[in-house]
């Protein structure tokens, strides 16, 4: 059967790579959104804390010769100080300034840390350790590569377990407090400081696993952080807080993207990506899942 110049089978093996790319962006989505839950920062920076991720992981595993199974928790390990790090000595102290300048920030860090990825491992893009299983799997004639089936089930079941520990977790409610309103959630004894430490430091290990992810399928490089503007694309869509919009709005882009790169060219996928930014922007603001409220920076 043909749809236009594709068939069902490749139609079929087209939407699920697309959907698992899409759970790629809802978990990076994710990460972006705890950030902005707990401390209503707009990080632009999270593609390259993505890709600091995915090179600490190189070194571990490439260069330290360390097993998948050491390097993973390693790296997150890493990663919670890096976004711990950040925020103490770079958010923290603009918390009670104009946004702009936390926004200001966050695009200055994205340089930085492009700039200490390529000075310790130059821009050369490089090739993760084989860790995932080889065996491609199939779903009636269409193939779905091994790498991209395995990268959805972990980013799903990744995203599952936080759906979970912030519904039920004390944490989880901790931070939901704090994101409703500051002065109220510290009259009740919460550290909001704390929060906002906890928050940077979750939201790194999530971006890093992520990028573990990506380059685990694609390979790494300095180049990596361009996916966080898919990444920014998806949590307008779905809002700047919502977890479950994130999961959604990822979903669908990755698939749209794999779609409009298979019928038209992948030069048309970014235009197509910001298309639908701009449409969500001008129609619904706070996207499909957010709250009705419009910050102007």
């Amino acid at each position: 059967m043909m749809f236009g110049s594709i068939d069902l089978v490749d139609l079929v093996e087209t939407s699920l790579a697309g959907l698992g790319t899409g759970a790629l962006l809802a978990l990076t989505g994710v990460a972006f959104v705890i950030i902005y839950k707990a401390t209503k920062v707009i990080n632009l920076a999270i593609g390259e804390m993505l890709m600091v991720g995915a090179f600490v992981f190189y070194g571990f595993s490439a260069g330290l010769a360390l097993p998948a199974w050491a390097a993973i928790p390693a790296t997150l390990v890493v990663a919670a100080l890096i976004g711990g790090g950040i925020e103490r000595l770079m958010i923290r102290p603009l918390m009670k300034d104009n946004p702009i300048s936390v926004f200001m920030v966050t695009i200055g860090l994205s340089s930085i840390l492009i700039g200490l990825v390529e000075i310790i491992w130059t821009a050369e893009p490089r090739r993760l350790p084989e860790f995932l299983p080889a065996q491609p799997l199939t779903i009636g004639e269409a193939f779905v590569p091994s790498k991209t089936a395995y990268s959805f089930l972990i980013a799903g079941a990744a995203v599952a377990l936080l759906i979970t520990v912030f519904a039920f977790w004390r944490g989880g409610v901790a931070l939901r407090a704090t994101a409703t309103d500051r002065a109220a959630a510290a009259s009740v004894g919460i550290n909001v400081g704390g929060v906002f430490s906890f928050s940077w430091m979750l939201a790194s290990v999530v971006a890093a696993l992520a990028g573990i992810l990506v380059g685990s399928v694609g390979g790494i490089s300095s180049a990596m952080g361009l996916f966080g503007l898919s990444v920014f694309v998806v949590v307008i869509l779905g809002g700047l807080d919502s977890i479950a919009g994130a999961l959604v709005a990822g979903l669908f882009v990755g698939w749209l993207e794999a779609m409009v790169g298979r019928l038209f060219g992948g030069e048309y996928k970014l235009l197509a990506t910001f298309s639908i930014l701009l449409i969500v922007l001008t129609v619904r603001p706070y996207g499909l899942f957010g709250t009705h409220e419009i910050e102007r920076l």
